[in-house]
């Protein structure tokens, strides 16, 4: 049976609804993450944002916090059952700056049975409580793949190979998608179980046209961030690479990553878990695109590529 694994069990893919695919929740960054405004430690403002989230017509969220961020399964699992929101977590490491200390010290293999334990066993909280994750993270730096990073890479392979599971990337800037799309592949892994992340951070159609024709999914999950780029570009990409026949292939999020980013967290003017919803869909009808492509992108798309193909 076709399943995607949340925080709270399993579910059928029929059952997730309008999904954001990069998200961060809850969060307790290491100590080389210096700016405060990274870490994400309320559980009632989470619960809060979520539920605005859920009357705004939201339904899921991958939350991509890894354990090298300070990943918290407990707090996701109480989060998702006061919201009344389908949280998936995710297994996997961050960019070297984050992660190098980790994996410097586990092979390949070390870190793929880790991967893999958490998706099939679960994650240990602190309260002793268990859960597992449903996807595969894996990272890398401006404009190169660290060492360490490729051992991430690798590992997320095996660990997909085994468990089915989505291998979903961060990209710093957006650079290397390409490359990551060709180390992944060099692993055995099928192009259409890769999602490359934060494309909407390097706005350039001919490199996001090179990317989908590899066959994997790629993430606008900036949508919001008006200091990167307007979300009036983001929209001029959707409606060019819809039309042009890869709507299957294109995943929407905000990757509200920072304290400010919230109404929660005191400051009125960050876009918050709404935003896309409220907002940018609204946006995208205005400029004629199709309900049924909009719910591709929101619901059909998130669906298939959570659901363990194993």
């Amino acid at each position: 049976m076709a399943i995607i694994r949340t925080v709270c069990g399993d579910i059928r893919p029929a059952e997730l609804g309008p999904t954001y695919l990069h998200e961060h929740l809850l969060t307790a960054p290491p100590v080389i993450v210096t700016d405060p405004d990274f870490t994400m430690e309320s559980e009632a403002i989470a619960i809060g944002e979520l539920q605005r989230f859920r009357d705004a017509g939201g339904r899921a969220i991958v939350e991509m916090t890894t354990h090298d961020y300070g990943r918290q399964p407990d707090g996701l699992r109480r989060v998702a059952q006061q919201a009344d929101v389908h949280v998936i977590a995710v297994t996997g490491w961050q960019k070297h700056k984050i992660s190098q200390n980790w994996v410097a010290e586990r092979s390949i293999n070390k870190l793929a049975d880790g991967m893999i334990a958490e998706i099939e066993q679960g994650i240990e909280g602190i309260d002793g409580s268990t859960v597992r994750a449903g996807l595969i993270k894996a990272s890398s730096s401006l404009d190169r793949i660290t060492a360490a990073e490729e051992k991430v890479f690798r590992a997320a392979a095996r660990a997909h190979r085994e468990t089915g599971a989505l291998i979903s990337t961060h990209t710093e800037a957006g650079t290397m998608a390409l490359e990551q799309v060709a180390l992944l592949r060099s692993e055995g892994v099928d192009p259409a179980r890769m999602l490359i992340g934060h494309l909407d951070r390097k706005m350039d159609d001919a490199y996001h046209l090179a990317v989908l024709q590899t066959g994997a999914a790629i993430g606008y999950d900036q949508i919001g961030k008006e200091k990167y780029y307007p979300d009036a570009l983001r929209i001029e990409f959707l409606l060019r690479f819809t039309q042009a026949g890869f709507t299957n292939q294109i995943a929407l999020s905000g990757d509200m990553a920072r304290r400010s980013s919230w109404p929660g967290y005191g400051n009125w003017g960050g876009p918050g878990l709404t935003h896309i919803l409220w907002r940018f869909i609204p946006w995208l009808y205005e400029r004629g695109m199709a309900a049924e492509t909009i719910d591709q992108l929101l619901v059909k798309n998130p669906a298939r590529l959570l659901t363990l193909t194993r």
